[in-house]
């Protein structure tokens, strides 16, 4: 027997008798399947056992082809597994990955729903998950939250939910990132500070009315005082 890429889909669907089955050198999971006494393909153990797969059985093409599309997806589905074994994703970035991967869509599709089966994909908590990590590591507005949210894929009525259920506290958040940037403009002119500070609050997301309350509760007086002063 000659072993050839134990994972790739021939590209010729073949049909005949099975001469022999044998665990791959690579992977003991999975097993070479010898149609006719020479290699045709490599199935997962557990295919099949659940196919009752014995050598002397006659495959037609018709079993080949659903036999091979099964083992893609199980391939498809370990892939994103293993993608989502680093962190959460939403189903977008998966189908992405997979795409990349060179995985059919029906595959694809067929693994996201085994997926969504198992609980492993809900963009829902994916984007509560989201926004609470920036909340805590890299604070911004909701304005870029949403941004962010959405081209991971997540649905806009979805980000409108999870950033509405999340009552954020923009105010406390931009003062907080305020106060912690403001020493590094120190010894400049009042009024170049602000808008500097406000450009860097304005570019983590907060709109003009939470960035304004923010630069007065870092900087302890208000643009107008400032003005007034300057003057």
């Amino acid at each position: 027997m000659t072993e050839t890429d134990e994972t790739a889909v021939p590209s010729s669907v073949r049909s005949g008798q099975i001469t022999s089955l044998a665990p791959t050198k690579r992977d003991p999971e999975r097993i070479s399947v010898d149609l006719n006494g020479s290699f045709a393909f490599a199935l997962p153990a557990a295919l099949v056992a659940s196919e009752h797969l014995e050598v002397g059985d006659e495959l037609d093409e018709s079993r080949v082809t659903r036999l091979l599309a099964d083992d893609e997806q199980v391939r498809a589905t370990n892939a994103a597994l293993t993608f989502l074994g680093y962190r959460a994703r939403s189903e977008r970035e998966v189908r992405d990955r997979l795409r990349r991967g060179r995985y059919s869509q029906g595959a694809i599709d067929r693994a996201i729903a085994r997926l969504h089966e198992w609980r492993y994909l809900d963009d829902a908590d994916f984007a509560r998950r989201w926004v609470e990590n920036r909340s805590t590591h890299r604070p911004r507005g909701r304005r870029l939250l949403q941004q962010e949210l959405r081209q991971k894929g997540i649905a806009s009525e979805t980000v409108r939910d999870v950033i509405a259920e999340s009552d954020l506290d923009e105010i406390a958040m931009a003062t907080a990132l305020a106060r912690q940037r403001a020493p590094s403009y120190q010894g400049q002119d009042p009024l170049a500070v602000r808008r500097r500070l406000g450009g860097y609050l304005a570019r983590r997301g907060y709109g003009f009315g939470v960035v304004r309350a923010a630069l007065d509760a870092a900087l302890g007086e208000s643009e107008d005082d400032v003005a007034e002063a300057s003057e």
